[in-house]
């Protein structure tokens, strides 16, 4: 029998924090998700290097994988291994930028994305969003033949982001995820660890 264990990904969203933001990180690090993405769109790009280096040395603390979003002249200069972009932002990178990084991760809508990332060179998809979410209100989610049909189109991992939660991260993984991303349930839990050790009961599988 061989087990696969799908990746747990914490994306992160600051105002979602009741408490102190970096003091949240340091509890989900500690809890040792797969990987943690600092994903705070507002930031300027001097602010949000400011804190991405805060946030790589709690990651480096816990040896959890930390992915740095959007600004890749920062994500470089801060010698990232991972980074993940809009699509958009990876269409207009070079091939000397892309070697900086181990790991290029784009979002993905659409089945012709998708082919168009992994011909971009990109590692991995975050395809979504999958069920309706409170940060896609009134937007009805993509579903799970959508995940399915991402999947069946690239031959590089495929994580589902959107209104995932322990109640439904079982038939995200069923539905051929490689992974899982959450913001809301990370960012408001008061227990990372119970919350990591649930999701990880439900997204093993086995052959």
């Amino acid at each position: 029998m061989i087990i696969f264990m799908s990746e747990i990904i914490c994306i992160t969203n600051r105002k979602l924090c009741k408490g102190s933001f970096l003091g949240q990180i340091e509890k989900i690090a500690a809890a040792r998700p797969d990987r943690i993405v600092l994903r705070e769109k507002d930031l300027s790009e001097a602010e949000y290097t400011v804190l991405a280096k805060q946030v790589m040395e709690i990651c480096d603390k816990y040896e959890v994988s930390c992915t740095l979003h959007n600004f890749v002249e920062a994500a470089a200069m801060l010698v990232a291994k991972n980074i993940h972009l809009p699509l958009p932002v990876l269409r207009t990178m070079t091939d000397e930028i892309k070697c900086c990084f181990e790991s290029i991760g784009t979002s993905c809508h659409s089945r012709n994305e998708a082919e168009e990332a992994e011909k971009l060179g990109a590692s991995c998809i975050a395809a979504g969003h999958i069920f309706e979410t409170d940060c896609k209100a009134g937007m009805p989610g993509r579903g799970l033949d959508f995940l399915r049909e991402i999947k069946s189109s690239v031959n590089i991992p495929v994580f589902a982001i959107g209104g995932i939660s322990t109640e439904n991260a079982e038939k995200v993984i069923g539905s051929g995820a490689d992974g899982i991303c959450m913001m809301s349930s990370f960012m408001k839990s008061k227990d990372p660890a119970r919350l990591i050790s649930a999701l990880r009961e439900v997204t093993y599988s086995c052959e």
